[in-house]
């Protein structure tokens, strides 16, 4: 049998009132915060973000200009952007002037490395190149080494001698880098052009340290044939591919790697 209701019990239709003011009430807030933070003190705002530049400037507190109790706002930002700008100025012309050294230091070595490597470079059988990296010394494997074999001929010694010398007065890292053509090759010492190439830059390496070379600047790289010059499709382009490089990198590059890890 169904509970019969009591008397005087009644659907009470009006508790929507309840949520509708309370959704009223947070709409009133709402637009209170949204009004409080229209009228933040612009002045005050800027004199706070420049603060943090020279903050993460490393600027000491004591370089800070001294805002007086009755100074301006607009005066004391005025104040702050112009120490602001003092300093990009001041550390502009010191990044400017640090890379213009750079850039004339390997100019100088470019100029060295020329003058030295003059006959081999008349006869192509070496190029230098002054690149983003640095400057890069592209001498061919023909002029170091017999066919398939690793060990630098005689005629050739003199040259690297006086390579090294110009090498040996600078500190920037070298990167000794061997490259064949795509002709495979197959023998009991050098099972593919990996081992050929890495053997013939470990050969030049040891040169450049028996030298006076220090071999913390060294670094061997074999490459096989995989960073042609040319397109291996004939005799010619074939030999320019078959080369060792010396990259001696730029100081910059090296600060900026430094940077990165």
């Amino acid at each position: 049998m169904a509970r019969r209701r009591k008397r005087g019990e009644h659907d009470n239709h009006d508790r929507w009132l309840i949520s509708y003011a309370d959704f009223v009430t947070l709409l009133f807030a709402f637009f209170v915060v949204m009004y409080s933070i229209s009228s933040v003190n612009e002045g005050k705002y800027k004199i706070f973000s420049n603060s943090l530049n020279l903050a993460f400037a490393r600027q000491p507190i004591s370089a800070l200009p001294n805002v007086a109790s009755n100074q301006q706002p607009d005066q004391a930002l005025n104040a702050l952007l112009n120490k602001n700008k003092i300093l990009v100025d001041k550390r502009t012309a010191q990044l400017g002037e640090q890379q213009r050294k750079i850039q004339e230091r390997m100019k100088n070595l470019t100029d060295g490395l020329n003058q030295v490597m003059a006959s081999l470079i008349n006869q192509r059988m070496v190029s230098i190149n002054q690149t983003k990296r640095g400057v890069a010394i592209d001498i061919s494997a023909n002029t170091l080494f017999k066919t398939g074999e690793a060990v630098l001929q005689p005629g050739t010694l003199e040259v690297l001698r006086q390579v090294a010398a110009v090498l040996s007065t600078e500190d920037m890292s070298i990167e000794v880098e061997g490259h064949t053509d795509d002709i495979p090759i197959t023998t009991t010492q050098y099972p593919s052009n990996w081992e050929l190439s890495s053997a013939r830059a470990s050969s030049v390496a040891r040169m450049l340290i028996d030298n006076g070379v220090s071999a913390k600047r060294l670094a061997v790289i074999g490459l096989a044939s995989n960073q042609p010059l040319m397109s291996n499709d004939s005799a010619e382009n074939r030999a320019r591919n078959r080369r060792v490089t010396l990259m001696i990198v730029s100081p910059n590059v090296e600060r900026g790697a430094a940077v990165d890890e």
